[in-house]
């Protein structure tokens, strides 16, 4: 018991991510994150630099690594999409559990209603939207051809922004002395957008009938 917990506290540090598991565990975390309804707990933006910073750490280079990592981010939101699809409108009705909460969804909707399926590509730079956002767009069936688009053009955004800027700075001994600092600095940065898109919606969504969520 005491062995899984420390293996989920890990999964939830950056540096310990790819210390422990390398590029299999990143892969599978940036996957998750995008895909699986437990991701949206996991570190995304922060791993992905990270990882830009570590590419000496996990021996390949930088250009490898933004392929792999927006190739994992594009089949994440790909599973997410067919769960959504298979799944459909019931899931809103679904009652919340430790993983699932339904108000995630409803945020989710009233950002997608705003933005379109560019959502898809904002959202991969909001934690718990960026989750949601491809699920969503399986259960109101948004067109595949068009969900991939918007999918692998916010995939190779978010991953190569991040993993680039990681990669450059990374390059300054201070930065890697650090990292530590930067890490919650980038959990901060990251965490001020999702609280004011989740205020933003959730206050709109209050002037919206039950029957329009």
């Amino acid at each position: 018991m005491n062995e899984a917990w420390e293996f989920l506290k890990d999964l939830t540090d950056p540096e310990s991510i790819i210390k422990i598991g390398g590029l299999a565990l990143l892969l599978f975390v940036i996957f998750a994150e995008t895909g699986l309804l437990i991701g949206f707990f996991l570190p995304g933006d922060s791993l992905v630099f990270i990882s830009g910073l570590s590419v000496d750490l996990l021996d390949i280079h930088i250009s490898v690594l933004i392929l792999s990592l927006a190739g994992a981010a594009i089949l994440g939101n790909i599973a997410g999409y067919a769960f959504g699809w298979k799944v459909g409108p019931p899931l809103f009705k679904r009652d919340d559990s430790l993983i699932f909460k339904k108000r995630y969804m409803e945020v989710t909707k009233s950002f997608y209603d705003r933005n379109g399926a560019w959502a898809l590509v904002f959202g991969r730079f909001l934690p718990i939207i960026r989750t949601f956002a491809p699920i969503l767009a399986g259960v109101i069936k948004v067109d595949f051809k068009k969900f991939m688009v918007y999918n692998v053009l916010g995939a190779f955004l978010w991953i190569g922004s991040l993993s680039l800027a990681g990669y450059y700075l990374g390059q300054y001994d201070w930065v890697r002395d650090n990292v530590e600092y930067i890490v919650i600095g980038l959990i901060i940065i990251t965490l001020i957008p999702v609280v004011r898109t989740y205020r933003k919606e959730r206050a709109m969504m209050k002037g919206k009938k039950p029957d329009q969520l």
